[in-house]
């Protein structure tokens, strides 16, 4: 069976961090993404989808972003029922983030662009090195024969 989503779209409003009784950190947030077409002589018509995070995914949301912010969410569609205040009965579809990331858009607090991705498994946690001020001394110059051990 597969079940994987992958959306990209712009935060509703801004994340709010919860813990559980538990301890464990999540946010809920809604995303607005585009239709990919547009009926001649309407405006462009967008698509809500509740996400769930949990963790350091829910902790790297709330950190990095905000209201409006545009955001790569990677997940699986989860449905659940529970009942309202009101006592009736609600059925709900959201997506359960694996993991989240920046989209390579400018980012105006750092002023440069950011390609990030939110950890997500504990090992993960410590901030991936970048190779992006490298020197060619760091790398082995491959054989250029038609002898590839791939």
């Amino acid at each position: 069976m597969i079940n994987r989503v992958v959306l990209m779209g712009r935060l509703v409003s801004d994340p709010e961090l919860k813990t559980t009784q538990s301890g464990i950190n999540v946010t809920t947030f809604r995303i607005a993404v585009d239709r990919s077409y547009v009926k001649s002589g309407e405006e462009r018509q967008a698509d809500f989808f509740d996400i769930v995070a949990w963790r350091y995914t829910a902790d790297f949301v709330c950190r990095h972003f905000r209201k409006g912010s545009l955001i790569a969410i990677d997940g699986q569609l989860q449905s659940r029922t529970y009942q309202a205040k009101d006592g009736t009965n609600r059925y709900v579809v959201e997506v359960i983030a694996d993991s989240a990331s920046f989209t390579g858009e400018r980012r105006e607090s750092s002023g440069g662009y950011s390609q990030a991705q939110a950890p997500s498994h504990p090992a993960y946690a410590e901030q991936t090195p970048s190779f992006s001020s490298g020197s060619a001394s760091d790398f082995e110059e491959m054989p250029g024969d038609d002898d590839l051990p791939f």
